[in-house]
């Protein structure tokens, strides 16, 4: 199955994750009560989960998550390092992969290829908004991707 970054995970939300699963769970508990402790629902959550262990940031199994070695080295990062622990994750998930592989692209043409690529998660009535907030959040957060007037481009250090 391709991996991708969860249309519903934001950046501050997986910060968030990490720093209560360090500071308040010494790195490792049960979802229940990270669910209990962030006061946000179960639904809401496991994007974040998902997608921080398709990261790499963290690892869940059988109801109990764990901050991964990849995770304390993020929280211990400076602003710089973070950006780059991002980039060197995101670009084995999509939509970052074929992202890398078309360069320059428009919002459009990426959503094709993707599906071309079997990767249905942005197919629906709105899987383009929400393609473009995982680029854009993600990506050019990361300095992976930069907007052009047409679109995005890859940014020339990472082709």
């Amino acid at each position: 199955m391709t991996e991708v970054v969860d249309p519903n995970a934001r950046i501050a939300d997986l910060v968030g994750l990490l720093y209560v699963l360090s500071t308040i769970f010494d790195n490792k508990t049960d979802l229940y009560k990270l669910e209990k402790e962030m006061e946000v629902d179960i639904d809401d959550l496991m994007p974040i989960v998902y997608t921080g262990a398709r990261l790499d940031l963290v690892h869940a199994e059988s109801g109990d998550i764990n901050i991964t070695k990849g995770g304390r080295e993020y929280l211990k990062a400076g602003i710089k390092s973070r950006k780059e622990i991002l980039r060197n994750s995101l670009i084995k998930l999509e939509p970052f992969k074929t992202a890398l592989a078309l360069g320059e692209f428009k919002l459009e043409d990426l959503n094709d290829e993707l599906q071309k690529r079997g990767v249905q998660t942005f197919n629906s009535p709105s899987g383009l908004h929400d393609l473009e907030v995982i680029l854009i959040e993600w990506g050019v957060y990361s300095g992976l991707l930069m907007k052009t007037d047409d679109g995005f481009a890859v940014v020339k250090s990472m082709q």
